[in-house]
This record gives structure tokens, C-alpha cells and sequence, in this order.
């Protein structure tokens, strides 16, 4: 990491913590999968700025409303000021203590991070090793739709230059959304990779009638997507279900399980590694642990001969944090680009940032160059939006 001189590292001195709830407005009805029978049209996030005795500010948001701009309040912030941004493993067992208390609160040390790279003024994937710099992405959708209607948005999307998509399986007979793959690969043929994303790993709350599939339905629906070519099957089986999971990891030949996502702690993942659930780790750099933390956790997973691909539905600031963190490890896989119109397009997704970030000509997408994580925000948005200030 580039060198800061004891002059620069004393105005590091951490002087605010401030949370903004903001309620963004989705263009258009949006039925997710995993939120059986939900309509939703608009989605929380809260807004965290760190701020230094110099001016230097870091940012971060949450996946959440006012419970996380609350746990930031009580259980983060009175351990924050007075302290050095510029030193986030030492501040790493208040964001993992905090969760006893409250609401995870693992998104913050992306604030950290984005100090870090600000006063040494680079982008924070070249601090970690630049692996790379571009990642290759997939579309992610998030709703059930039928098979003619997938197609035709998998004829879009193959146009709009992505080489793969991820469908979701929700139905309550998986044989019809077995259909929907069938379908994609009819027409398309290899133009576009196949992933599957089953949701299975916890059931949210509200979610009347859904039932979790069994082991048996797993391997049934597993056999039948192999035969399809599909590349990864993701969350078919509870988070814990380490048994369960390496069972039918052991009964796959070329598709890969992946998941990950709803697992907590630096603990959690490195039991996913030892006990062989997952060919891909899928934790998220806003809701899984620490941004730094999960590049320890690639470390692991590179030594078992595993890939990273991060969760990233959550917004546009999670979205970059992770890209910043595939694009320093070696052992990345295909990047999550959420995207689906009408009701949920990527540039939703990143309506907080002046630049909605999109993918290449190859299909890729490039962390921002800027120091830091490259977060601009659209402060105009960001105010009409705000519901609720605290700090």
C-alpha cells in the first residue's frame, strides 16, 4: 500500500459519523422472487459518511432503513470518533461486536477503506494488488416471469452485450421454471451463459406458502440443470446446511454450487470452505463482513481452489465496493450486475451515484479510477430522497 507520512495519517482522526435514511423510488412495479407476493416500489438505504479532521470523508451505505442508521448511532459511532480511519483493522471488532447489539453494521469499514484510499489517492483496488482491471459481468434478474417473456428479455439482454444471465427459480413446481431454462437455451443456444439462483439459503420473513426445497428436490432439479449446461447453481439448500450441501456438491460434475450471501463472518466462510458446500463464494461486502475481510476470505477460498463472486443486489455503493474487491484477487469468477427492467434497471440500482455504472463492449465493467472507491454521489437525489437524519 502506498506510504502515508505520520503528518498525513494525525488529519486521518475521525471527527463525525452521520447516517442519512434515504426511500428511492423504483420506475416501475418490481415482484422479486425471493419476496413471494410482494409488490415493491421504492427500497431503503442508508447513507453513512465518515468524516476526518481534514475534510477527508468516507462513504458507505446500508442495505437497510432507520435500524441500521440507529445501530450505526448507539453501537458504532461512540467507538469511532477520536480514532484513526486510516487504521481499519484496528476498528474491525467494533463492526463485529456492534451485531451482538443491533443490525449488522459489516458496510461500514467500506467508509474506512474509501479514506484510506482517498489520502493515499488511489483507487482501493490497486491499494489491494490490482489483479485485474476489468471483470467480467452477468445480468442478474429478479423476477419469476414465464418462458416467452424470458426469452425475449434474454434476446435484450444478449444485445445490450452481456454474455451471461442469471434466472431465478421460484415457482412452486421447479419443473416450470425448468421450463424457462429450456426455453433461453432453445433460442439463444451458447450466446448467453446460464446461471440459476434457487433463494433457498433463508426464508424472509412474510414469505407465506414458500416451501424450501429438500434434498431430493435439489439433486432432481441439479441433474436437470447439468444436462441444460448451466454454469452455477446458487442457494439451492439452507445457508447451514453444510451436510446437506457437500452431498450434492459431491453428486455434480460439471456445474458449480455456489452461494453464500446470508452467511455472516469471516467463522461462517471459512467453515463453507472446510467442509466443501460451495465451488463459488458469494459474500457481499455490505451485508456478509468487512470489504477487507471478505478479501481474507478469498485468500482462503484460493488456497481450497475456490472463486469469489459477490452478492451485490443491494445498491450502487455495494455494487462498487465489491467490484473494487473482485478486481484485486486472482481467483474472481463472473461479476453480479443486477438489471432488470422495467421495474428494477441497473441505473435504479445506482440512482444515488452521478455515474450509473454499465457494463463494456465485452461485457465488463471497470472500477472507477477515482481515489478512494470512486463514489460520486448525487447529492441533489440524495436530499429529496432523505426521510430521516441522524448524527
Amino acid at each position: 500500500m502506498a506510504r502515508v507520512d505520520t503528518a498525513t495519517r494525525a488529519a486521518a482522526r475521525i471527527t463525525r459519523v452521520r447516517s442519512r435514511v434515504l426511500d428511492l423510488p423504483l420506475p416501475a412495479d418490481f415482484r422479486p422472487a425471493w419476496g413471494r407476493g410482494e409488490v415493491q416500489r421504492s427500497f431503503f438505504v442508508t447513507l453513512v459518511e465518515i468524516e476526518t479532521e481534514d475534510g477527508i470523508t468516507g462513504v458507505t451505505a446500508a442495505e437497510a432503513g432507520p435500524e441500521a442508521a440507529v445501530a450505526i448511532e448507539r453501537f458504532v459511532t461512540p467507538h469511532l470518533v477520536g480514532q484513526d480511519a486510516a487504521a481499519p483493522e484496528r476498528l474491525i471488532g467494533v463492526l463485529r461486536d456492534a451485531e451482538v447489539l443491533g443490525s449488522p453494521v459489516y458496510f461500514v469499514e467500506v467508509a474506512l477503506w474509501d479514506i484510506v484510499g482517498k489520502l493515499a489517492g488511489m483507487p482501493v483496488y490497486r491499494l489491494w494488488g490490482a489483479a485485474t482491471e476489468r471483470v467480467r459481468a452477468y445480468c442478474a434478474t429478479g423476477e419469476v416471469r414465464t418462458a416467452e417473456h424470458r426469452v425475449e428479455d434474454c434476446r435484450r439482454i444478449a444485445a445490450d452485450g452481456f454474455r451471461a444471465v442469471k434466472l431465478r427459480f421460484h415457482s412452486d413446481d421447479p419443473r416450470e421454471d425448468i421450463k424457462v431454462v429450456e426455453a433461453v437455451r432453445r433460442e439463444l443456444g451458447d450466446r448467453l451463459a446460464i446461471l440459476v439462483d434457487a433463494n433457498q439459503a433463508g426464508v424472509l420473513p412474510g414469505m407465506g406458502g414458500h416451501r424450501q426445497w429438500s434434498f431430493q428436490t435439489a439433486v432432481n432439479v441439479a441433474r436437470e440443470l447439468e444436462r441444460l449446461g448451466v454454469v452455477w447453481l446458487e442457494e439451492p439448500l439452507s445457508r447451514h446446511d453444510y451436510a446437506g450441501l457437500r452431498r450434492l456438491r459431491d453428486r455434480l460434475g460439471t456445474m458449480q454450487l455456489a452461494g453464500g450471501e446470508n452467511n455472516h463472518g469471516i467463522h461462517e466462510f471459512a467453515l463453507l470452505v472446510e467442509k466443501g458446500c460451495y465451488d463459488v463464494l458469494q459474500p457481499d461486502a455490505v451485508l456478509s463482513e468487512g470489504v477487507y475481510q471478505i478479501k481474507k476470505i478469498a485468500a482462503l477460498a484460493e488456497a481450497a481452489g475456490l472463486v469469489v463472486a459477490p452478492h451485490t443486489w443491494t445498491h450502487g455503493i455495494g455494487l462498487l465496493a465489491n467490484l473494487h474487491l473482485v478486481a484485486s484477487i486472482p481467483n474472481t469468477s463472473l461479476f453480479e450486475f443486477p438489471h432488470e427492467p422495467p421495474g428494477w434497471p441497473a441505473s435504479a440500482l445506482s440512482q444515488m451515484l452521478v455515474e450509473k455504472p454499465w457494463i463494456d463492449q465485452d461485457g465488463c465493467l471497470a472500477p472507477p479510477q477515482r481515489p478512494g472507491f470512486g463514489f460520486e454521489l448525487d447529492e441533489e437525489l440524495v436530499e429529496r430522497y432523505t426521510v430521516a437524519r441522524f448524527g
